[in-house]
């Protein structure tokens, strides 16, 4: 075994591809004072790999620190739950210091020395700071550095039976550096100061178009403890929002696979050959690291491939998304862990796998090689499960619900695809005053959207009606059917059950005092027709004014024309009146009956003419034709 220790440590040593170059990018959000104006100002804070960071979001909260406290042992309590009206607690704590220059040197002698930053104490890790912090009811933690160093990433530790509290973290965590920590202290040190800070992670995640690219870092191997078991829980239950996602087009998904190459000293060792494939280009280590038994890491490797494979085929058949059914059928059929893989159990896909004892590369898995290398902001990939969202690495905890919300938070705003507003992504902001919101009072139509990002105010779209405004003051009705949604937000009004409105359907904005009314269309009046002597004008007339009109009657036996606004008899005028309009009707009738005759004649004697003259012009020569015409004419005329 001590051969295989060796050739494992190699191994490891090569994961990090080129301990030379290999890099680790810290990813960092931004924190933002609020009070007190002297220290007001923008700082970097790096996201903990634990926790949960509000990706698109953010928080504001009250400062809160108890002196000299690492928050290494549990608080009484709840000193920091966040009360009914109160914000919330974002709770500063301070980083220990025990055996920490020592590790500090450390991490510069050895590119494995990193996956250690999260110790600061025998027992006291970065996440049990996290843990003890949301126990006390804290929505956050900051811990405060206590040594002039470049920001890093709080991580996971080491699986243990102490260590089952890390998945229950769901307060964002990040570390602050040792300057910011002290200038919090001093401003919380006076008691009567309130320290008010704005933590900001919006812009954490880039989101440059309308589509989301990321890619899942993991591996076939099941059988390397919690690790291996939390990467098939997430890829179980993170498939459905996934598929939806891919089948609208929203993101593009790769997933991807670590490989090691085994050095030249070491290729006709017996631990190469059964760990890599192709003479030693593509190595994984052996799952039990046991050769005796059980699976090798070869094994793995070409799994590895055709999970690759399974992808690649399934985007040139324009079905991406069957990489995420096929990798959680084949932990059922085929696992390692359960004692059922076998190489016949996979589907095959040969063409792409190409022949794994070729001495040649494999050009799907040299491009994994090429890519575990980090470039530009983003850093090598050295452990897994790695998320890498639009080339930025995700921070925190590796479950479904907040992988999506970072997923989300790479679409720019108001653009996110229905499965990142949906109800379980809700942080029901508009249920308390409507999240400072327009809403119309009437109808409870809201411009209140709770979303992963916090509450937004946008007017809404109602019935296929959509609203326009600010959404926090005002939002109206535009468009067809505006004035089916609360009369388009215009003036109505109903009396002696007559109802007038200021909402035009036939126009789309804007509203206008209907006749009889005056007013700017969000407030009308009637017209007083009678006092303002608009109508009813004529000596005969009598006046009466309405709501929304007036009536107007005649002395005697006089009938009242509106049109004309006057007044006439019922009898002899109005009969002379029918006989004059009678007569000119019948004029016009008879004038237009002549007219119409006379054209007609004419169209039918020229018709006849040509007809006549196309006939006779086969039998007789043109010159003989006119005398026939002539009386043909006098016999059509006499008809």
């Amino acid at each position: 075994m001590a051969g295989f220790a060796a050739v494992l440590a190699v191994l490891t040593a090569a994961a990090v591809v080129g301990s030379a170059s290999a890099r680790f990018v810290v990813e960092k959000s931004a924190v933002k004072v609020i009070r007190p104006e002297h220290i007001k100002g923008r700082h970097d804070a790096a996201l903990a790999n634990f926790g949960v960071p509000n990706y698109g979001g953010t928080m504001v909260g009250v400062v809160k620190y108890q002196v000299n406290s690492t928050a290494c042992n549990a608080f009484d309590g709840e000193p920091f739950k966040t009360g009914a009206s109160r914000r919330p607690a974002i709770l500063l704590v301070d980083r220990g210091d025990q055996k920490l220059r020592q590790r500090s040197m450390l991490r510069h002698c050895t590119r494995r020395a990193w996956l250690i930053r999260y110790l600061l104490a025998p027992d006291c890790y970065f996440a049990l700071k996290a843990w003890n912090a949301q126990q006390a009811g804290a929505a956050a933690v900051l811990v405060a550095d206590n040594i002039d160093e470049p920001l890093l990433t709080m991580d996971n530790p080491e699986e243990s039976q102490n260590t089952d509290y890390v998945d229950k973290i769901n307060i964002p965590a990040a570390l602050i550096n040792r300057e910011f920590g002290a200038a919090l202290k001093k401003a919380l040190a006076k008691r009567d100061e309130l320290v008010i800070i704005k933590l900001d992670w919006r812009e954490s995640m880039p989101h440059p178009d309308e589509r989301v690219e990321y890619e899942f870092w993991t591996n076939s191997n099941d059988e390397c403890g919690p690790r291996c078991d939390d990467q098939m829980s997430f890829v179980k239950n993170f498939k459905g929002h996934a598929q939806l996602l891919e089948r609208g087009g929203f993101t593009q998904f790769t997933p991807r696979y670590i490989t090691w190459f085994c050095p030249d000293a070491y290729l006709l060792s017996k631990q190469c050959k059964a760990q890599c494939i192709n003479k030693g280009r593509y190595c994984a280590p052996d799952p039990e690291q046991d050769f005796s038994e059980g699976y090798d890491g070869k094994d793995v490797v070409i799994e590895n491939l055709r999970q690759l494979c399974v992808h690649r085929v399934g985007n040139e058949t324009g079905r991406p998304w069957v990489w995420w059914d096929f990798v959680t059928d084949f932990h059922v059929r085929c696992s390692m862990k359960n004692k059922s893989y076998s190489r016949d159990c996979a589907e095959e896909v040969n063409r792409c796998m190409g022949d794994p004892e070729a001495d040649a590369e494999n050009d799907v898995l040299k491009i994994e090689q090429e890519i575990q290398i980090g470039h530009g902001s983003r850093g090598d990939v050295t452990i897994l499960p790695t998320l890498v969202i639009n080339n930025i690495q995700y921070r925190g905890k590796l479950e479904s619900k907040t992988v999506l919300k970072a997923i989300c938070a790479g679409f720019k705003e108001a653009t996110e695809p229905p499965v990142c507003l949906n109800q379980d992504m809700e942080t029901n902001e508009c249920l308390r005053s409507n999240g400072g919101c327009w809403q119309d009072p009437k109808s409870n139509i809201t411009a209140c959207k709770d979303t992963f990002r916090g509450r937004l105010c946008v007017c809404p779209v109602v019935n296929n009606v959509k609203y326009e405004g600010d959404g926090y003051i005002a939002c109206k009705a535009v468009g067809p059917g505006r004035c089916a949604m609360d009369n388009g937000g215009c003036w109505t009004e109903t009396k002696d059950k007559q109802t007038y409105s200021a909402c035009l359907d036939s126009e789309l904005t804007g509203c206008r005092c209907p006749n009889g009314f005056y007013g700017d269309g969000y407030k009308c009046e009637d017209i007083d027709e009678c006092k303002e002597k608009l109508a009813c004008n004529c000596p005969e007339c009598q006046c009466k004014n309405k709501w929304g009109g007036y009536d107007c009657k005649c002395k005697g036996d006089l009938v009242y024309i509106k049109g004309e606004d006057t007044c006439i008899a019922k009898s002899n005028n109005a009969s002379k009146f029918g006989w004059i309009l009678s007569i000119i009707v019948i004029s016009c009738v008879a004038g237009a009956g002549l007219a119409g005759y006379i054209f007609y004649k004419y169209r039918l004697r020229t018709y006849m003419d040509s007809e006549i003259m196309a006939i006779m012009s086969q039998y007789m020569p043109l010159d003989s034709h006119n005398n026939e015409i002539q009386s043909l004419r006098q016999e059509s005329t006499a008809l």
